[in-house]
Order: C-alpha cells, then structure tokens, then sequence
C-alpha cells in the first residue's frame, strides 16, 4: 500500500493523506476458479513466517503467502475466522441434526467490497464453478420499521442511473432518503447538498479537512428537527456502518457512503453483485471451514488456544515471539494479524523506539457491535432480506436468514420444530432501552434478549404480525459478551471505530522494524472501516510486505481501489486548487 503524502498545510495543519490509486490488476491473471496447487516439500530458507491472528485478516495473509511458496504457521487463541465465523450452540441438536447456528452477528457483503469475493473465488466448494464466491447470493428488498409507524419495504437496488453526474446523483440521493417520515424538504435538500459537496470533494479536502470533523457537523445536524437527527443523521449511520456520528471521522462515514451509492447504481466496473449479497449458509459451512481445509492442503499449519503476548527486538528486527502458553516462535517474517485491542499490547517500549508511529495503535478505540439471534417455530413475514429499525434505541438491524439459504433448516438444525433464524445486530450498548431503561451493557443476558426483542416489535409489528413471542424457541447471543458475576459486563470481541482524526493514529501494513507486518481492520485501507473487506485488504498488504522485504519477485496479491466517478474528476480538481489557496468548497458558497 502507498505511503501517504503531506496535506495541504492550509487552512488545516499539516496532515497525512492517500496518495493515488494502486493496481487493480496486479493478480488479474491469477486462475479464479483453479485452486493452486499444494507446494512440493519444504519453503526455502528464510522464507518461514508466523502470523500472529486466525481472523479474515490472518487467513488472507497467510492465502498470499503459501501460494507463493512461503512456509506460514497461524498461531490462534480462539477460533479459526475471528468475528466473521459462524459458530454452534452447544446443546441444540437432536434426531441426527446440527447444532443450531449462531454467530458474532450476520454477515452481508456489499457490491463494493472487492477483496473478500476474489479471495472466494480461489476457494473451492464442490459444485460452485467460482468456489465459494458462487455461495454469495443478493438481497433485494428491504424492511425499514420506524416506531408507531407502519414498516416500509424498500428495494435496496436502485437498478442503474442513466449517468452518473451531480444532477442525477443528487436525484438518487434525495430519493433513497425521502422516505423518512416528518423530515422537512429543506432540511432534506441540506442532506443531499452535503452528500454532493463530499462527492465533489478533492482527496486534499477529504483527509485534510474532513478527516477532523465528526460526520453530524458536515451535515449540519445542530439545530434541525428530531426526524433528521433521529434518522437521517443517527439512525441510517449506526445501521450502515455502526459507528456514532458525533464521533465518527466524516471522511470515513462519507467512504463508504460513496461507495455503498455506487455500487447500487449497478454501472461500477469491479462492484458486481448490487447493493447487498449475503451467503447461502451459516458463514463456516459457506466460506471459513472451507477456506482453513484449502489452506491446509496448500501446506499452511495451524496452531489454535495460544496467541502472541510479546515480540523480541534484537538488532533492529523481530528475532521470536513469546506466546501466551509460554512458549517462543521464531520465524523469519512476523505478522500481526490481532485485533488492535490485543495488538496493542505486542508494542513494548522498546518497538515503540523502532518506529515511532507504532505508539499511535494506543489511541485507537473500539466499541461494542454485537449480534443476537433468535430460533423461531413458525415463519416471519418479514422480507427475505435486511431489516432496518431505524431510531431504535440500541441501533438494531436484522436479517431473516433460513428462508435465503440453500438448506431445510428445520431437517439440518436444531431439534426439527425451529424452521425460522432471526439474526439481529447491537450496535448501541449505551442507550437506555424501552422495557428496562436500561443500556445494554447495564442488562442481564435475558434483559438483552427481552429488550431486543421488544424494540423489534414496537418498530415493526405496526400494522403487522410480524414477529410473535411465543414463537422463540429459544436465543443464542454472542459469547464474546461477558455477564460477569460482579454486575460488570465485557466484551472479548469489540470493533474499532474511526473516531475524528484517528486515521493519524492506524498504522499501515508495514513499519520500520523490516521483519514486521500488521493485518487487521485497524490498518490503513481503502475501505476505510473495520469490515471484512478491510481485514481482508490489509491482510494483502502485509504479504505484500513480506514479499518486498524478502526482495522476491512474485506477482504481488492485488489491491483494489474503491471506484471514483471520473465526471466528478473536473469539479475535485478545482476543490484541489481552491483548498491549497485555503478557500472554501465551491458549494459552500
């Protein structure tokens, strides 16, 4: 990945940016559907690289890398997949079926997500021409509740623009969010005024400016009504991309709103498959168990129930690391594939000392994003896709997943009366709730179950039947929430989020100790934002990394650019030339 350059100095201070684009077709020639060979004997020497990490980003480093010959060992604490893996509740099966089906929380892949789906289609699955890309099936329609209120259906494609311009962007733009009840038209049009000043925005303006605003002062929040804060600001932010507004860098909210825009307009090379695509099983059977089976038979190893607690500096590189059973790995490439809340604590003092940057990692924050589900005997009539209960207290979205798998869920699952999976997401833990008044870090482990359910219900049974109580059959929520006998609750699978100014502070795949690469959806990307996607392209990255560093010659593992209308490329330029002169946006007035 290309090193930022320095911002304009004026009128902000100085500043890293993105610089440029990188090819997109490095491993275009790369067989998509033939999987690799598994290497002949053992690597060469100095080739043996430890990756610290069994999430996306560890697993994509360590897909890189053993298709070039290098000998990789993945060392995981928990579980193979991270938060991306389906897991099952122990207990559920009976008459020769699986174990229900739980998860960290549901999982969707976006039209403009690029990594993830060229790393799944160099997975085989049997029958799937395309390996696992072909277990990716779209979403098309949508349930968006808003309390008292009758639920709407949307569709989430909006079936191509006949051209991208501001005119028709701003059209589209008004139309995706004009359903919002009781939001003025002024305050509308101050919506979509901002979405285009972003569109139009140079790369100078978005890093140096917008980078340390939060997203509710670009568009302007103070002093609108409630439906505009409550929805337009809050709501559609804490469902797209879980992350609080009045914290939020702008530049990162406006990312990847551009892109989840672009790619329903269905006309952006390299963002197939619409707006939202979602897999046809439970995530391990669709992609993680097959992914891990794959690497094996290419010859990588897996080490799970120990992690990496500590690096050895020794002239200047990375000479063993200590792992959390006690013992020392060495290598001759190390990489941090951790979340960046246990990466942070490889970054002893002396690590800091070899590259100062490392020390911003520790000013990085996380919060809580995390999923629930509920085992229904009788089937919902709710859409077969997403569903958005906007202003909701703890930010919930959901997604009815049996009817959209490729499975009879009741003959695979559980005990054969459960026909129905309600996935839901948390993704506000601190707000006071409707049943209780309380947060949900405040609740019980049936509190939160009891709660997410109520709010459900209040923002979509309105005119409906939609969901009934004495349909659960029962509720799975994510372990990695801890309902500790002290009162006190945790979280042992947080995210990052991109707070204002935090891209100063996320370092990039590589650093100045030469044997030591990062991974994760803490490093720098395109995407921008703590997804797969981005777990993904930083996993690139680092084999990328490794592969400069041993001065090897292989095709590099693609990284790929997130798409920028070139109609737009005018309107930046001049915005680039105005913010050197420290004007402001040419919509500004």
């Amino acid at each position: 990945m290309n090193r930022p350059v320095s911002a304009p100095s004026h009128p902000f201070p100085r500043r890293t940016l993105l610089r440029g684009s990188l090819a997109a077709a490095a491993t275009a020639g790369v067989a998509a559907t033939l999987p690799r060979p598994a290497r002949a004997g053992a690597a060469p020497a100095g080739r043996r690289v430890a990756v610290f990490g069994g999430g996306v980003s560890g697993l994509t480093a360590a897909h890189e890398l053993i298709e070039r010959g290098y000998d990789v060992t993945v060392y995981e604490p928990v579980a193979l997949g991270g938060k991306a893996r389906s897991m099952s509740v122990p207990g559920t099966a009976a008459g020769g079926r699986l174990d229900l089906p739980g998860e960290h929380g549901f999982r969707f892949f976006p039209g403009c997500y690029q990594h993830i789906p060229d790393t799944m289609s160099r997975i085989p699955f049997p029958g799937n021409p395309h390996g696992v890309a072909d277990n990716l099936i779209r979403v098309q329609s949508a349930a968006v509740g808003f309390r008292d209120l009758p639920p709407a259906v949307l569709p989430v494609e909006l079936g191509g623009l006949p051209q991208i311009d501001p005119a028709t962007l701003r059209t589209t733009l008004a139309a995706m969010v004009g359903f919002v009840p009781e939001l003025p038209p002024q305050e509308l049009a101050v919506f979509t005024g901002q979405l285009l000043r972003w569109f139009t925005s140079s790369t100078e303006r978005r890093f140096g400016e917008y980078e340390y605003r939060s997203w509710a002062d670009v568009v302007q929040a103070n002093g609108k009504s409630a439906a505009y804060r409550d929805y337009l600001v809050s709501a559609l932010t804490r469902i797209t991309v879980a992350a609080k507004p009045y914290r939020s860098s702008a530049r990162t909210i406006g990312t990847i709103g551009e892109a989840l825009v672009l790619a329903g307009t269905g006309m952006v090379p390299g963002y197939q498959g619409g707006v939202d695509r979602i897999l046809n099983r439970p995530t391990n059977e669709a992609w993680i168990d097959p992914w891990v089976d794959h690497l094996r038979g290419l010859g990588v190893r897996f080490e799970l129930g120990a992690g990496a607690t500590g690096l050895r500096l020794d002239g200047g590189r990375i000479i063993s690391a200590r792992l959390s059973d006690g013992r020392d790995v060495d290598a001759d490439y190390f990489v941090s594939a951790m979340p960046v809340d246990r990466a942070v604590g490889l970054l002893s003092n002396d690590l800091v000392d070899a590259d100062p940057r490392l020390a911003g990692m520790r000013q990085l924050e996380v919060d809580w994003m995390v999923g629930i589900q509920y085992y229904l005997t009788r089937s919902t009539e709710l859409p077969e896709g997403h569903i958005a209960a906007l202003g909701t207290p703890w930010a919930l979205t959901g997604l009815r997943q049996a009817p959209m798998w490729a499975v009879d869920f009741p003959s695979r699952y559980g005990d054969g009366s459960v026909v129905e999976c309600l996935s839901v997401d948390i993704s506000d833990w601190d707000s006071p709730g409707i049943l209780y008044g309380k947060t949900a870090k405040q609740c019980t482990r049936d509190e939160v179950a009891e709660e997410v359910w109520a709010q459900l219900t209040a923002w979509l049974n309105n005119g409906t039947d939609w969901l009934r109580k004495q349909d659960i059959h029962s509720w799975f929520l994510d372990p990695g929430v801890r309902f500790d006998a002290d009162g006190t609750t945790g979280n042992d699978t947080p995210l990052l989020v991109n707070t204002i100014g935090s891209w100063d502070n996320r370092p990039e795949a590589t650093c100045a100790v030469p044997n030591l690469f990062f991974a994760g959806d803490h490093v720098r990307t395109h995407i921008d934002l703590a997804t797969m996607e981005g777990a993904n392209e930083s996993g690139r990255a680092a084999a990328n990394g490794v592969l400069d560093a041993a001065g090897d010659s292989a095709t590099r593992a693609t990284i790929f650019p997130l798409f920028a209308p070139p109609v737009f490329d005018p309107l930046k330029q001049l915005d680039a030339d105005r913010y050197r002169a420290g004007l402001p946006h040419l919509l500004d007035g």
